[in-house]
C-alpha cells in the first residue's frame, strides 16, 4: 500500500466533479450511441481523449443546437437531438451522497472549490440529479466558487485555467491541493506549480485523512 500523502500544509482544495464527487461511467454513453448506429464513439470522447468536437461543446464555444448538428454531421447518422442527449447524458450516474457530506464538514478548515470539465447538457442534468438524489437546487453552494469549463472557456488538462482560477481567487499554489480522477489533470495542476492526487476507485476523498 502507499504512504499516506502528506497534505498537512493545505489551505485550499479544487475538486473535479466526475468519478471524484460523482460517480460515472463513459462505456455507458458509447454503449448507448453504439446501439443507435454510431460507431467509433470512443475515437471522439473518452474520459482522456476529446476531439476537437467535443473540446468545442467543453469551452463553450458551440452551442447545444449546433453540436447535435454537428455530431450528426461526423457520425452519418440522423439521430433527433433528444437520441443524442440520452445518450450522451448516459454516463452520468449519481451524486456520491456520502462525500457530499463530507464537504460540508470540511468547510470551516478548507477553502473549497470545483473545477469541472463539462458541457451545458451535462451541467443542466447533472444540477437536476442533484436536486432529484438531495431535493435541493445548491450544489455550487458547496464551494467558494464553482468553475466550469464551459463557462471559462478553457478546459483541463490545459494549463491556463488552473493559473486562472489560482490568480483569480489569490490562492498560493503551494498551498493548493487539486483532485482528479485523470492523471493528465493532476499533471498539468503540479505543472501549476499546486499539490495533486489522482483519485481512483475504488478509492474515495473520505479514505485520503484530510
Amino acid at each position: 500500500m502507499a504512504a499516506q500523502q502528506d497534505f498537512s500544509g493545505v489551505k485550499n482544495i479544487i475538486f473535479d466533479l466526475g468519478g471524484v464527487l460523482f460517480n460515472i461511467d463513459f462505456a455507458k454513453t458509447e454503449s448507448a450511441f453504439k446501439e443507435l448506429g454510431v460507431t467509433g464513439f470512443h475515437e471522439m470522447f473518452t474520459q482522456h481523449h476529446a476531439n476537437d468536437l467535443f473540446i468545442q461543446l467543453e469551452t463553450g464555444a458551440l452551442s447545444e443546437p449546433a453540436f447535435y448538428e454537428a455530431f450528426r454531421a461526423a457520425s452519418g447518422v440522423p439521430l433527433t437531438n433528444e437520441q443524442i442527449k440520452t445518450a450522451w447524458n448516459a454516463l452520468l450516474l449519481d451524486f456520491r451522497l456520502p462525500t457530499l457530506a463530507w464537504l460540508n464538514n470540511i468547510k470551516d478548515q478548507y477553502q473549497i472549490y470545483l473545477f469541472s470539465n463539462t458541457n451545458q447538457i451535462h451541467h443542466d442534468a447533472f444540477h437536476g440529479m442533484y436536486k432529484e438524489q438531495t431535493g435541493r437546487d445548491d450544489f455550487d453552494s458547496y464551494f467558494v466558487k464553482a468553475y466550469y469549463s464551459q463557462h471559462l472557456g478553457m478546459r483541463k488538462p490545459d494549463l491556463a485555467p488552473f493559473l486562472h482560477i489560482l490568480a483569480e481567487q489569490g490562492l498560493v499554489a503551494a498551498e493548493t491541493l487539486f483532485i482528479d480522477d485523470t492523471i493528465k489533470n493532476v499533471e498539468a495542476a503540479r505543472e501549476a506549480g499546486m499539490l495533486a492526487h489522482h483519485l481512483v476507485w475504488p478509492q474515495t476523498l473520505l479514505d485520503l485523512g484530510l
